[in-house]
C-alpha cells in the first residue's frame, strides 16, 4: 500500500511597497500571517513607489495598511472620536496625540471597477454590509446598496466626477446616519444633517442611523390624543392622532402643503416639534416656506430638511429617513412630534432612477419590487409610544401626489395600504373655491373619534352624513328646476356648510372657534345668512364669542369637554348675535 506524501496548503499573500523587504522582516511577516491564520503562506512583493513611506499587506482578503496615508487615516479617525462639546477638549486632543501609536488592524480595501451617474461598482469589499458607510479615496463617500458574489453597488452622497476607475476603497463599519440634537430646531438642513442656512455649524449631541426598527407592538400604546391641524373640516370630521400616520393625497396644486404648513402653524405653544421634509422640490419654494414659517414663528419648533430637486437622487432618497430619525431623537425623549414628508411619490422616483441605475429589475410601472417596503419601513416608525419608552409620539403626514386624481395607480395604493388615512384633495372642488379642496367621501380616518376631544365629537355631530346628503342631492338637482321648498332648504343648508368649510390659508383655528362654529352651524342658526355674507359674518361671530363668552371658550381649550349647558349657552349667544348682526345686512344692502 503505497503512503500519499500530503503537504499543507499555502496562502499567497502581496505585499506592496517602495522597496523589497529584508529577509529578517519577510519572515517576521510570514510568521505573523501564519499565527494570525493558521495557515502557511508565501509572499510576494509588488513594487509601488507611491508606497515609499510605508507598505501595504494583502492576505484573506484583509488588507493591512502601513502606508503614511493609512496611519494619517487612523490618526483621524481617533480625533473624530474625542467629544467637542467638552469644555476640556484641548487638553483631551493634546492627550490623544501624545498617547496614539499606529496599530496593524485588517481593513478591507476594494477597487472602484465603474462610476457614473452617482453609482459607483466596487470589487474586494466581500464583508461588506448592505446600508454600510464607504469611503473613497478622493474623500466622497457612499453607501452600499447592492450586493451581488463578485461586486456590490455603491451609492454616491458627493461628486462622482472626482472618483475614477481603480480607485480605492475603504470600509467604515458604520452604517449610514445624521447627527442630532436640540440644536436643529429653527434650522434648515439637507440630508446629511449639514446646515444649509448659513446660520454656522449645529452643535449635536448624538448620532442616529437613519435606518433603524419601527417600535415594537409591546413599545407602542393606543393612538388617542388629538393631533389638532387647525383645520376645520379635518378636525371635526377627519381627526388626527399623535402617532397616527395620516395620508395627504391628490393633483398637483391642490393645498397639500398648504393643509401640512397650517398643520404645523396650529402647533405653536403646544410643545410638539414639527419636522418638515422637502423631496426634490425647487429650493426657491423651499425658501419661501422657511420663511413663512420664521414669520410665523414657527421656526422655534420646527426642523427643515431639505433635498432639493437639484439635489442628487441619492439625497432625495435619504432625507425622509434622515428627517425620521431626527423626529425618533425627540420622541424618545417623551415628546410629540410631527413629521411631514412632503413627497413620497418623487421619493419613489428617486429611488426607481437608483434601482434601474443598479440594473435590479423593474416592476409595475417600472418601479422596483421593493418600493413598498421603502414607504413601510419609513412610515412604521412612527408611533405612540409606550409609558415604559417615555409616552413619546411620532405623528406623519406623508403626501402623494396623483395624476388626474387616479388613486389606483401603484404608488397611491401603496401607501394608502401603509397609513391610517388619507385626506383626498379635489380638483374640482379647488377650482370651484373650496378651499381647502376636501373630498368628504373618498377621505377617512381610521383612528377617527378615538382620537378627538368630547366637545369636538359632539359639536361635530352628523357633519359628514350631512355633506354627505347635500352632495348627493346637489348631483340629483342638477337635471331638475322645479324643487320644492324643503330639498330647496336642504340645499340652501348644505351650500352654508360647505361655505362655512373655507378657510384662509396661515389661519389655523383653534379648538373652542371650531366648537362654538360647529354647535351654531350644525343646530340651524346659520341656515339663513345669505353666503356672500358667511365669511364676514363667521369672523365677526367668533370675535363676539371670545368676548362675551371668554370663560366658556377657555374651558372647551383647556378640558375638552362641552356639557349641554354650554351648547345652550352657545346656541343662545349665536341666536342673539345673529338677530343683531342681520341688522347690519339690512343696512349695508340699503346703502
Amino acid at each position: 500500500m503505497n503512503e500519499r506524501n500530503e503537504t499543507p496548503e499555502t496562502a499567497q499573500a502581496v505585499l506592496r511597497g517602495g522597496t523589497p523587504p529584508s529577509e529578517e522582516n519577510r519572515a517576521r511577516l510570514l510568521d505573523f500571517l501564519s499565527k494570525k491564520y493558521q495557515t502557511a503562506f508565501t509572499l510576494r512583493f509588488v513594487r509601488d513607489d507611491s508606497l515609499a513611506g510605508g507598505f501595504v499587506l494583502q492576505a484573506q482578503g484583509d488588507t493591512y495598511d502601513w502606508s503614511v496615508e493609512g496611519r494619517m487615516r487612523q490618526f483621524k479617525e481617533r480625533l473624530d472620536r474625542v467629544p467637542s462639546d467638552r469644555e476640556d477638549v484641548i487638553p483631551l486632543i493634546r492627550e490623544t496625540v501624545e498617547n496614539w501609536t499606529p496599530q496593524v488592524l485588517p481593513e478591507e480595501i476594494g477597487q472602484v471597477l465603474t462610476v457614473g451617474d452617482e453609482i459607483a461598482t466596487v470589487s474586494g469589499l466581500e464583508h461588506a454590509a448592505y446600508g454600510e458607510i464607504l469611503t473613497f479615496s478622493s474623500g466622497v463617500k457612499g453607501m452600499v446598496q447592492d450586493l451581488r458574489r463578485d461586486r456590490i453597488g455603491c451609492i454616491l452622497f458627493g461628486d462622482g466626477e472626482a472618483i475614477s476607475e481603480g480607485s480605492i476603497v475603504h470600509r467604515t463599519g458604520r452604517t449610514a446616519g445624521v447627527p442630532v440634537g436640540d440644536a436643529f430646531l429653527g434650522r434648515v438642513v439637507d440630508a446629511l444633517g449639514s446646515p444649509i442656512d448659513g446660520k454656522g455649524d449645529i452643535p449635536a449631541e448624538d448620532y442616529r442611523p437613519i435606518e433603524s426598527p419601527a417600535p415594537s407592538i409591546i413599545d407602542r400604546q393606543p393612538v388617542n390624543r388629538p393631533m389638532e391641524t387647525g383645520i376645520l373640516s379635518i378636525d371635526a370630521m377627519f381627526p388626527i392622532g399623535r402617532g397616527q400616520r395620516e395620508l395627504i393625497i391628490g393633483d398637483r396644486q391642490t393645498g397639500k402643503t398648504a393643509i401640512a404648513l397650517d398643520t404645523i402653524l396650529n402647533q405653536k405653544g403646544k410643545d410638539v416639534v414639527c419636522i418638515y421634509v422637502a423631496i426634490g422640490q425647487k429650493a426657491s419654494s423651499v425658501a419661501q416656506l422657511t420663511q413663512t414659517l420664521e414669520r410665523h414663528g414657527a421656526m422655534d419648533y420646527s426642523i427643515v430638511v431639505s433635498a432639493s430637486a437639484s439635489d442628487s437622487a441619492t439625497l432625495q432618497y435619504i432625507a425622509p429617513y434622515a428627517g425620521c430619525a431626527l423626529g425618533e431623537y425627540f420622541m424618545e425623549k417623551g415628546r410629540d412630534v410631527l413629521i411631514v414628508y412632503d413627497d413620497l411619490s418623487k421619493h419613489a422616483i428617486a429611488y426607481r432612477a437608483l434601482s434601474l441605475l443598479l440594473e435590479r429589475s423593474p416592476g409595475r410601472e417600472a418601479y422596483p419590487g421593493d418600493v413598498f417596503y421603502l414607504h413601510s419601513r419609513l412610515l412604521e416608525r412612527s408611533a405612540h409610544l409606550s409609558d415604559a419608552r417615555g409616552g413619546g409620539s411620532m405623528t406623519a403626514l406623508p403626501i402623494v401626489e396623483t395624476q388626474a386624481g387616479d388613486v389606483s395607480a401603484y404608488i397611491p395604493t401603496n401607501i394608502i395600504s401603509i397609513t391610517d388615512g388619507q385626506i383626498f384633495l379635489e380638483s374640482n372642488l379647488f377650482f370651484s373655491g373650496q378651499r381647502p379642496a376636501v373630498n368628504v367621501g373618498l377621505s377617512v380616518s381610521r383612528v377617527g373619534g378615538d382620537a378627538q376631544t368630547k366637545a369636538m365629537k359632539t359639536a361635530a355631530g352628523a357633519l359628514r352624513l350631512d355633506l354627505a346628503q347635500y352632495r348627493e342631492m346637489e348631483v340629483f338637482t342638477q337635471f331638475s328646476s322645479d324643487l320644492d321648498e324643503v330639498t330647496q332648504k336642504q340645499l340652501a343648508y348644505g351650500q352654508g356648510l360647505m361655505r362655512l368649510l373655507r378657510q384662509p390659508q396661515y389661519h389655523p383655528m383653534s379648538q373652542h372657534q371650531q366648537v362654538t362654529l360647529l354647535v351654531a352651524a350644525l343646530n340651524h342658526v346659520m341656515q339663513d345668512v345669505p353666503l356672500s355674507e358667511m365669511d364676514g359674518f363667521r369672523t365677526r361671530y367668533l370675535q363676539h364669542m371670545e368676548g362675551a363668552a371668554g370663560d366658556l371658550c377657555r374651558r372647551i381649550d383647556e378640558t375638552g369637554q362641552l356639557p349641554q349647558e354650554d351648547i345652550q349657552t352657545i346656541l343662545d349667544l349665536a341666536r342673539a348675535f345673529l338677530a343683531d348682526d342681520r341688522a347690519g345686512w339690512s343696512d349695508q344692502n340699503a346703502g
